[in-house]
């Protein structure tokens, strides 16, 4: 079988979203024919990870590719504010170093990242026809425009997660480009515990409208729209708020404002973080699922939420902001109902619509949990790329 060399700069375990791309698409390229290895930094955990759980068990994932750290010098978590530049220059620096001395012993036929660092590195390092770097973003300063622009002409093949992210590096010169968004572990949402059983496991009331949000709370300190589903809310009667995921202190910050609005204290319910595997256990306990996510550019065009693609797996109905990243996958009154971003009025009347229409839930749910199991799962993802990869060489 051909080798698969999965290069990242992550910490892993890890409770963000990412972590769990990059582990279960390594399972995936296991499944699609791939001898994959998965190699990072050995980065500085938390405290709760670093006793946690190992990596296949946290993330639910078979023990079928190797999984390697190479050392670097992390002092990210008590360099003091003024000094995180530094300290992260330091450790990706130290981290690319090390990855190509490790990697002087090692050959493979697919060096894939969607690091822009250690793409640069492949780039100049490796045979380009060899490099696949997957595109998350758009990198707004000169120094990284530039990286993007050398890897998007020089690397075989480019996988930008929407559309729109297509188009930008396509005008960066890459020329053999597919799409291909996110998706969910088929495994993991096959076989989901009914409500009543998921709330009596978890002890959330078993006779509550619950809406809820799984998910980090915020985008490197930017509010993901949470504070106004809590001000939709306000004008719902009867509703109960979940919300699964963290920081603390954020969720903190919205359970005050949940206070503040003079809201019911026992219709707020917070889980906190949850293992991976465990994410289907709440989304079962959901009645309706909520991405109210504000319009910016990166949630408008440069993602592709892995939190959307388990929404429609979990057999809840959606409501969601109308963006352009999101509309490549969902349609509205087909497989979810979506709302103008920060319009607290029309996410208010969404939930009120979908809380008093049954018939109307269970539709959008079904509808969304077929799409998702016939076109977004991880195998498949992984299929069409080795496909498109084998197409180039």
């Amino acid at each position: 079988m051909p080798d698969l060399i999965y290069l990242a700069n992550s910490r892993l375990p890890t409770e963000k979203a990412h972590g769990l791309q990059i582990v279960q698409m390594c399972e995936a390229f296991v499944q699609v024919g791939y001898t994959v290895t998965l190699v990072t930094a050995r980065r500085r955990n938390t405290a709760a990870l670093r006793s946690g759980p190992d990596l296949w068990t946290y993330y639910g994932v078979k023990r079928c590719f190797a999984f390697r750290r190479v050392p670097c010098l992390d002092l990210l978590e008590i360099a003091p504010s003024r000094l995180q530049p530094a300290a992260f220059l330091l450790q990706t620096l130290t981290t690319l170093f090390t990855l190509w001395f490790w990697l002087l012993s090692r050959r493979a036929e697919v060096y894939y990242t969607r690091d822009l660092f250690i793409g640069a590195l492949m780039v100049l390092t490796r045979p380009r026809s060899k490099l696949v770097y997957e595109m998350h973003q758009v990198h707004s300063s000169w120094l990284g425009r530039r990286i993007q622009s050398l890897i998007a002409r020089r690397a075989a093949a480019v996988i930008p997660i929407t559309a729109h992210l297509g188009e930008k590096i396509r005008a960066l010169g890459a020329k053999r480009v597919l799409v291909a968004h996110d998706g969910i572990r088929q495994a993991r949402f096959e076989n989901m515990p009914p409500q009543a059983e998921a709330r009596a496991e978890i002890g959330w009331p078993s006779d509550a409208f619950i809406v809820g949000w799984v998910g980090r709370l915020h985008l490197m300190g930017a509010d993901k729209g949470v504070g106004t589903l809590v001000e939709a809310l306000q004008q719902v009667e009867g509703v109960t708020l979940a919300l699964v995921g963290g920081p603390d202190e954020m969720a903190d910050a919205l359970h005050r404002q949940w206070r503040a609005r003079g809201l019911d204290e026992s219709r707020f319910l917070f889980a906190g973080h949850v293992p991976p595997d465990r994410v289907p256990v709440y989304l079962s306990a959901f009645d309706v699922c909520a991405m109210p996510h504000p319009w910016t550019d990166h949630f408008a065009y440069a993602t592709s939420p892995i939190k959307l693609f388990e929404y429609m797996a979990s057999g809840r109905a959606i409501i969601a902001s109308d963006l352009p990243g999101f509309v490549e996958v969902i349609r509205h009154e087909e497989s979810a109902l979506l709302v103008p971003p920060g319009n607290a009025a029309a996410l208010a009347a969404a939930i009120t619509r979908l809380r008093d229409d049954w018939a109307l839930r269970q539709k959008l749910a079904d509808r969304a949990r077929t799409l998702v199991f016939s076109q977004y799962t991880w195998s498949a993802r992984a299929k069409c790329i080795r496909a498109f990869i084998e197409e180039g060489g």
